[in-house]
């Protein structure tokens, strides 16, 4: 069980634990997000990309790719004494989305990982999310070789809800990460918050 901090005489503050989903298409840099800002060492579960593969993988833009998640990556940040997140990374590929469903089980909310190389592989769990009314936030992983776009541009081509939280981010950058898991927790509690408040009547 993981403590926050106390004041000496102070019971030891128990922190809220959330659940976060790191989510999109093959080779966005989810495994790279989740490892760089986890403060354990990250589980994962990446295998090789084999010839067997290669009909249902497209690594088209991302040759260099050489291995894939099957199940998830998992790590954990405390952002406060008083709140710690639990990061699970999706499997990419669509023969395992298979697994989402179970990963989504109890989640706060989520970070949909976009590339502008491939942007049409983020519909498909921009679409999940929306779906399930699980709240998320598109953090633009932005590749040294990948075009720059202004963020209403992306926001535009992905057919985003005004209020969805939307960011440029390095995957590599655990600044970056967290600024990122920062806008989610914000986005759904305020969602949250508004689902609360009774309606108003004329």
């Amino acid at each position: 069980m993981v403590f926050g901090r106390s004041s000496r005489g102070q019971r030891p503050i128990e922190p809220v634990t959330l659940k976060i989903l790191v989510a999109g298409g093959f080779g966005v840099g989810k495994t790279t997000l989740v490892g760089a800002v986890s403060e354990i060492k990250p589980l994962r579960t990446e295998e090789l990309l084999t010839e067997a593969g290669r009909p249902v993988d497209d690594i088209a833009g991302i040759e260099s790719k050489t291995t894939t998640t099957v199940a998830m990556d998992f790590g954990r940040i405390t952002l406060r004494d008083d709140l710690v997140l639990y990061l699970f990374g999706t499997p990419g590929q669509d023969r395992f989305w298979f697994l989402w469903d179970e990963l989504a089980q109890g989640a706060l909310g989520a970070v949909v990982l976009a590339d502008t190389r491939r942007l049409e592989d983020s519909f498909a769990a921009v679409d999940y999310f929306e779906r399930r009314d699980i709240p998320f936030a598109v953090a633009v992983n932005c590749f040294e070789d990948a075009g720059r776009f202004p963020a209403e541009t992306v926001r535009t081509a992905l057919d985003l809800d005004p209020e969805v939280p939307l960011l440029m981010c390095d995957a590599r950058s655990r600044e970056s990460v967290k600024d990122v898991l920062v806008a989610v927790v914000e986005h759904a509690m305020i969602r949250a918050r508004k689902q609360r408040e009774p309606a108003v009547t004329t």
